[in-house]
């Protein structure tokens, strides 16, 4: 049906399975740069601070959406490792209805409260304007942030991550010649780019579902012996909530430092807007590398392979440290070439605030890093709510020291910047030091095959 990681060279697998998941997600991190970019150049810094304070909300909402998907997904991968056909039938079709469920509700609640999350960011009132008319369109994407994101984990939970790439590829083509036709031809402001994103988004999330339907039609069609059990949505609700609780948590900690960013004006807003997408598309790598180890944990932990997921962690840690110090140094010596992708040569204030932030975050790529493979570990292992308490470490620290920082005479918005790296450290040694402690626990001897 799929393709098995429980077999074969660790490192060669992991990265075989990894690779086609990273170049997914630069693709898709393709629709806000787009957006960011052509924003920048053809409608200048007040548009661009407006898509930017907008993409921390829509990160935010979709982070509901991948979270729910990525706890289905690992539910899907311990099924397919155990070869428990209904099982996973049956989670899948328990899973789609939830997050169907939650993305009904959650347009619901952003065009009823539209005007209200405008204020709640403190966005500035020469901005509100297009932060409307840029949300009203945006939000018309959920819907196939949802059917993409529940399509590809289900695809990767059976070890095909090159099929989700391939739909990405297409429309993140599509979402860049759009962009540049709705903005720079038509002349469509903000709403155009809003709209050549969702159109684009559409064609990856409906493309994918056709793709499941036809290839894999045992999974999704109907089965008279697969039915929708209370049991199978309490089991994808409890893994999911957790992992989706993680994800909110980690936006919602960035979404609150994009309100205390906005409160320092249209130039530094600008700044962090083009910054945050250089620093996303940076460390994608080494979070899709974090899930992609969590699926492979997944899979061996549902077929007991112990020894397995202890040579996986040991090489999957040394590879993202070294992959993260050596993009640290790269974002460091480049950023000012960076940054002047994004914004003109004469916002010069924009750029040079850009590269502050970047030169500080990004020498901590490392750190994030290992704190994506936990993530990952203990999804993998069962043990979720161990993923959210390293959140809550990370992001929780992040935003009291930012406004803590930000608010001292001489610090200011430098405080903010520096208040990303302590988080990372502290929850990396938490989780570091609980899988020494506990690890005996986490990974017993697996019990005897019948």
């Amino acid at each position: 049906m799929g393709h098995e990681l429980t077999r074969g060279p660790v490192m060669a697998t992991m990265l075989r399975f990894a690779v086609p998941m990273i170049l997914g997600d630069l693709l898709q991190q393709c629709y806000n740069i787009a957006d960011t970019l052509i924003v920048g150049r053809f409608l200048g810094a007040g548009a661009l601070a407006a898509v930017g304070s907008a993409f921390s909300l829509m990160t935010f909402l979709t982070s509901i959406l991948l979270g729910l998907a990525m706890g289905s997904g690992t539910v899907f991968s311990i099924r397919y490792g155990q070869k428990d056909e209904i099982g996973l039938k049956e989670n899948v079709l328990a899973s789609f209805v939830l997050l169907a469920a939650v993305t009904a509700a959650l347009n619901i609640a952003v065009y009823a409260g539209l005007d209200w999350i405008i204020w709640a960011l403190r966005t500035p009132a020469e901005l509100v304007a297009m932060m409307h008319d840029y949300l009203r369109v945006i939000f018309a994407g959920l819907a196939a942030v949802f059917l993409y994101n529940f399509f590809a984990s289900l695809l990767r939970s059976l070890g095909d991550s090159a099929t989700p790439l391939a739909f990405l590829a297409v429309s993140a083509g599509l979402n860049i010649v759009l962009d540049l036709w709705f903005v720079a031809g038509l002349g469509r402001g903000v709403a155009g780019a809003a709209e050549a994103t969702v159109i684009a988004q559409y064609v990856s999330g409906l493309g994918i579902a056709a793709y499941t339907w036809v290839r894999f039609p045992a999974l999704v069609r109907r089965d008279p012996a697969v039915r929708l059990r209370r049991s199978r949505i309490r089991e994808i609700a409890v893994f999911s909530a957790l992992t989706c609780l993680q994800q909110s948590i980690m936006n919602l900690g960035i979404l609150a430092v994009q309100g205390l960013v906005n409160s320092f004006g249209t130039t530094v807003m600008a700044a962090f807007a083009a910054a945050v997408k250089i620093d996303a598309f940076a460390y994608l790598p080494v979070q899709d590398f974090g899930n992609a180890f969590s699926i492979f944990i997944s899979q061996n932990y549902g077929a007991g392979q112990r020894a397995r997921i202890r040579q996986g962690i040991r090489t999957a840690a040394a590879a993202s440290v070294c992959f993260g110090l050596a993009l640290s140094g790269l974002v460091f010596l480049f950023a000012p070439q960076l940054m002047a992708l994004f914004i003109d040569g004469a916002e010069t204030a924009v750029i040079a605030e850009g590269v502050r932030y970047l030169r500080i975050e990004g020498a901590f790529y490392a750190l994030i890093g290992l704190l994506f493979l936990l993530y990952g570990l203990y999804r993998a292992l069962g043990r979720p709510g161990m993923s959210v308490v390293l959140t809550v470490i990370s992001l929780g620290l992040r935003v009291s020291l930012a406004y803590a920082l930000a608010a001292v005479p001489g610090v200011g918005v430098v405080g903010i910047w520096w208040s990303v790296p302590v988080g990372w450290l502290l929850a990396d040694a938490f989780g570091l030091l609980y899988y020494r402690a506990r690890h005996k626990t986490l990974l017993p001897p697996a019990p005897p095959h019948p």
